[in-house]
């Protein structure tokens, strides 16, 4: 048997793999969403720090080090420095539970393709989620700023208000897979990914994690045009980069999340045999996951921030819970009357749910007639 510090080691490698990745990551999204935004707004794009602007991140990170950090002479000096490291870690640690692929043999042991292997890791995902929003909050605080604070206090209400329908989407795939394991609610996606059973929920889930995220239409947080870029407002130099890495490190690790639940994580043909192709499939997922959001961000214009409050609580949380709802309700008659029929009733009548509630989005998000801007 092999001395328990093999095991330790192979843990420590793991995290900085996938800390180094997220990093890396990070730095490059800014290029692959700056690449893009240029391509569907008939512009160039970076181009001028090597081939493509491959270099332009590395000349980012280089001007961000050197930028003088300024601090507001009444700001709380300590808060003010924590902040944005009480924001960036959970948008490391949340990635310990996502599994890249199954396992292979090296070294004359066998190594899983994933950092931590819990039975509650949906459980352990929606906590650490929850966890970022303080550093956001605490960072609108401690700047001694008012147009800070607003941002702050923003943040917190959209969080509290689209937190409810993610934990419903969250819920609806842990009663597909029976398990809140994310290997197991994997394997349940073996012969059928859930986003075909409850499309509906994917596109809760999707939509929730853009408010969580604060990305556009739902940056109010940042709402330039009002609050001087909010929350921020006051930081500059590495302090602000750690904002920005956190921002896109959840794009990132969100972006996982959702494959794994509803797309079907590392699955893919090839996968049993080469273990490795895993980690490949789920990249083209999180790469293709990314280019919605970023799509997103090039074409739909910011909500007001009463409307986005309405569309969460009055759009998003009766919805998910109906879905939710209908979810078990299909699975539970499918079980009990040993018909099928039942089970797939939920995609048809869910997304008849899911078209009615368009109509409510609409007549939420108009701008009426008679309104003033």
């Amino acid at each position: 048997m092999l001395p328990d510090w093999t095991l330790w080691l192979e843990w420590l490698i793991k995290s900085l793999v996938v800390t180094l990745a997220l990093l890396g990551g990070f730095a490059y999204l800014t290029w692959y969403e700056r690449r893009a935004l240029a391509r569907i707004q008939a512009r160039i794009g970076p181009n001028r720090a090597g081939p493509f602007g491959l270099l332009q991140p590395i000349a980012d990170a280089v001007k961000l080090i050197f930028k003088e950090e300024l601090v507001p002479a009444k700001a709380d000096k300590i808060v003010f420095f924590w902040a944005p490291v009480v924001t960036l870690v959970p948008s490391i640690i949340i990635a310990a539970v996502i599994p890249w692929g199954t396992s292979f043999t090296a070294f004359g042991r066998e190594i899983t393709l994933h950092v931590a292997d819990i039975n509650v890791g949906v459980l352990y995902l929606m906590s650490i989620a929850s966890i970022a929003v303080f550093g956001i909050v605490l960072a609108g605080w401690s700047s001694n700023s008012k147009y800070a604070m607003l941002g702050g206090l923003r943040a917190s209400a959209q969080m509290i208000s689209y937190e409810l329908a993610l934990g419903f989407s969250f819920a609806t795939s842990i009663i597909l897979a029976d398990s809140m394991r994310m290997l197991d609610i994997v394997d349940a996606q073996k012969g059928l990914w859930f986003v075909v059973v409850q499309p509906v929920g994917a596109v809760i889930f999707w939509i929730a994690t853009l408010a969580e995220v604060n990305r556009a239409p739902f940056d109010m947080p940042e709402a330039e045009q009002e609050l001087t870029a909010g929350y921020h407002s006051e930081y500059s130099g590495m302090k602000f980069a750690l904002f920005f890495m956190a921002e896109y490190q959840k794009m990132i690790v969100i972006s996982a999340i959702l494959a794994t639940i509803y797309f079907g994580g590392f699955l893919g043909p090839g996968v049993d045999e080469y273990p490795l192709l895993g980690p490949v499939y789920l990249l083209i997922k999180v790469i293709l996951l990314l280019f919605v959001m970023i799509w997103v961000r090039a074409t739909w214009p910011r909500i007001r921030y009463d409307r986005l409050m309405s569309f969460g609580w009055k759009i998003m949380l009766p919805l998910s819970l109906a879905i939710t709802f209908i979810t078990a309700a299909g699975i539970l008659l499918a079980d009990l009357l040993n018909n099928q029929i039942y089970f797939w009733a939920i995609p048809v009548v869910s997304t008849i749910i899911g078209l009615v509630a368009v109509v409510f989005i609409y007549r939420t998000l108009r701008r009426l007639p008679y309104e003033r801007v």
